[in-house]
């Protein structure tokens, strides 16, 4: 069923349980005592219960499902009381207990995306967007592709540490097509490892189309991303087993990488893949006459294994944690298994940045510099290493086989957020967010750089961090401003640039001190002249 696509996310009311409300020494006390401290932070009228509803809530603001495998023993226990259950703390306590960790990083804004219901009203702004593109249309030389509603689109997230939200059309399901390509690789790679899966295929972008008739000068397929590699790779995976058997171990290394849930299979869109095969059994022949595969490798049965692969149907939901398994380093985020290699990851991560996205992978690098790989059903998986991962989905393509609302979507993704792999050499790009952040937390990292930065002479630094926006007159828990700091310090270069640039002469800190008081403590007679000649204090 097909679930719209809000402007505002609709926010759960839950009981302050932000790091405000827990003690930050936390980490410091016994496990029952911040056991008790959760429960007093849940407990908003200090009545001693806590309605069944409100844990619940909690953790679905932040972003976690109540079928996370991680929570399924509080879940159990919390599932034995009826929806209108008020629980004593006692009862709050043993239901929290077996997830203490989980639950707590959760209450107290620890997960990597502190304020999750931003973030998603974030997301539904991209979205909306770029469910405005209607250009291009659904691939047609497969003929189930081709019968797909256009008009479908939705969008699936999931976090390093399993924060999950879509919107749209995510139930519903697509076959994998090209998307099946980094996880077969993957298994290979999990299988044989890297000398044996690049004996047989290469690791650069080729350059030219997915379904190219060509190889590179070694006599192999330029890379795992294109269809000839990926009939190459797949040659490889369970090679000595039955042709079921192979089948049955690929699902399962999706099912792992998809937390559990096992995908579907469209056999109506793998009998359309046979008829229109002639293209792939060409490369297969090609391959087979270059002596890419193995001696005992059967081409007929690859192929077969290769059309299977492409019609495997997942959804956005599945996807996007598969996603963020690869973002995570190979650790399912919602069951906690390491399915990965860190080095399987970071190969595969690599040739999704060069080769994910057909002819259009250089520009995306570019524009959009994230890990992505796409198929002509429409969908679009994005890899943000150490955050999240996404998969977009939208029937309609562009020229070269990609999703065009997915494509919108990933810019819309990247002007907002500071995503872009190198963003972070780009300081002052401060319109952009960072949603691992907390609300207050870079304005607060900001204020303390500049007081810092004050106190030490280092005018380099001020001049960045004005160029970025921050606020002059900010100041520390002291009421102390960067003025104030270069002042006491005898900075005069300093004091003057702050005060050539806006800052207030005469800010007074939580003992009614001036600048010019600090300079004239400090016996500073240059910064002392330079305040006393500035014009008349400004307001902030």
């Amino acid at each position: 069923m097909s679930r719209p696509i809000p402007s505002v996310v609709a926010t759960i009311t839950m009981p302050p349980t932000s790091s405000a409300s827990l003690s930050s020494s936390s980490a410091d006390l016994s496990e029952g005592a911040r056991e008790r401290q959760l429960v007093r932070a849940l407990d908003l009228n200090a009545t001693g219960a806590l309605p069944r509803r409100a844990l619940i809530e909690a953790l679905t603001r932040v972003g976690l499902r109540t079928d996370d495998q991680r929570l399924a023993s509080s879940m159990t226990l919390l599932a034995a009381y009826p929806d209108d259950a008020q629980l004593t703390e006692a009862q709050l306590l043993a239901v929290i207990r077996p997830n203490l960790i989980l639950i707590e990083r959760a209450l107290r804004g620890e997960l990597v995306i502190p304020d999750f219901p931003a973030l998603c009203d974030d997301i539904a702004a991209i979205a909306e967007r770029a469910r405005k593109a209607v250009g291009g249309k659904v691939a047609d030389y497969i003929p189930q592709l081709a019968r797909v509603n256009p008009e479908l689109f939705a969008v699936s997230l999931c976090t390093i540490d399993g924060q999950r939200h879509g919107i749209g059309d995510v139930g519903e399901g697509f076959s994998v097509q090209s998307c099946c390509k980094p996880i077969t690789y993957c298994a290979a790679l999990e299988e044989h490892g890297e000398e044996v899966v690049h004996a047989v295929v290469g690791r650069e972008p080729s350059g030219r189309g997915f379904n190219e008739l060509t190889l590179n000068k070694d006599n192999k397929p330029h890379n795992p991303m294109i269809n000839s590699g990926a009939i190459a790779t797949l040659s490889l995976v369970q090679a000595q087993a039955q042709t079921a058997d192979r089948f049955d171990y690929l699902m399962d290394f999706w099912k792992r990488l998809a937390g559990g849930e096992r995908p579907g299979f469209s056999n109506s869109v793998y009998l359309s893949e046979r008829q229109t095969a002639d293209r792939n059994f060409a490369l297969g022949y090609f391959m087979r006459e270059k002596k890419v595969f193995r001696e005992d490798a059967n081409l007929v049965e690859t192929l077969e294994f290769y059309f299977q692969s492409c019609s495997i149907e997942s959804n956005t939901e599945q996807m996007a944690v598969i996603a963020g398994t690869l973002a995570n380093g190979g650790v399912c985020p919602i069951t906690g298994e390491r399915v990965l290699r860190l080095s399987t990851v970071r190969a595969c991560l690599s040739l999704m940045s060069s080769c994910g996205m057909y002819d259009f992978s250089g520009e995306f690098a570019f524009s959009i510099g994230l890990p992505a790989k796409s198929g002509v059903s429409g969908a679009l998986m994005i890899v943000i290493p150490n955050v999240m991962g996404l998969c977009v989905w939208s029937p309609r393509l562009d020229s070269v086989g990609n999703s065009v609302r997915g494509i919108e979507f990933s810019r819309g993704l990247v002007e907002r957020f500071n995503f872009h792999n190198y963003d972070n050499f780009v300081s002052a790009l401060e319109y952009k967010k960072d949603p691992r952040r907390g609300a207050d937390e870079g304005r607060i990292a900001s204020a303390t750089a500049l007081c810092w930065a004050a106190s030490q002479g280092d005018l380099r630094s001020i001049e960045n961090l004005v160029a970025r926006g921050v606020d002059l007159n900010a100041s520390n828990y002291d009421g102390r401003t960067p003025l104030h700091l270069a002042a006491a310090e005898g900075h005069v270069a300093i004091v003057s640039a702050l005060l050539s640039r806006g800052a207030v002469i005469d800010p007074k800190d939580r003992w009614g001190h001036t600048p010019l008081d600090e300079a004239q403590r400090g016996g500073h007679a240059a910064v002392c002249a330079v305040l006393e000649a500035a014009p008349a204090a400004r307001a902030p």
